[in-house]
């Protein structure tokens, strides 16, 4: 027997709709078809082109206060590590901690306009030139 992650939750504080914006837009996510998002629904839902996981964003009335138990790590497909913490930034994330390393592996943790963090790290052609040993 087995289980499928069908969604991932947020919590996104009062604003969730610009806290999904955020997420599509860094993942290359959209609104389910036929069923668009509006800032005034009482959720925000994405989905992947793929159909994975998709990622839902409550509205709550606090503020986040305490760090993150589980959290995202993503691996950029198409762009380097750095490129992809830029686009974060620009996107509105701000970044919490620079784990990168003189050799080029490590990873960048960031957080999203709500504050929950998630963590960029090296795409896979980066993670194999760290691998290789120096000639």
């Amino acid at each position: 027997m087995s289980v499928r992650i069908r969604t991932i939750t947020f919590d996104a504080g009062p604003d969730h709709y610009a806290v999904g914006r955020f997420w599509a837009e860094l993942l290359g996510y959209g609104d389910v078809p036929g069923n668009p998002n509006h800032p005034d629904d009482p959720e925000t839902v994405i989905i992947g082109p793929d159909g994975g996981p998709a990622i839902l964003f409550l509205p709550v009335p606090e503020p986040k206060t305490v760090k993150n138990r589980v959290h995202l790590d993503l691996e950029p497909e198409n762009e380097t590590r750095d490129e992809a913490v830029q686009r974060a930034l620009r996107l509105g994330a701000t970044q919490v901690a620079d784990h990168r390393n003189p050799d080029g592996s490590g990873f960048v943790q960031l957080a999203d306009p709500a504050g929950n963090e998630f963590c960029i790290e090296g795409s896979a052609a980066e993670r194999a030139r760290f691998a290789q040993p120096a000639t």
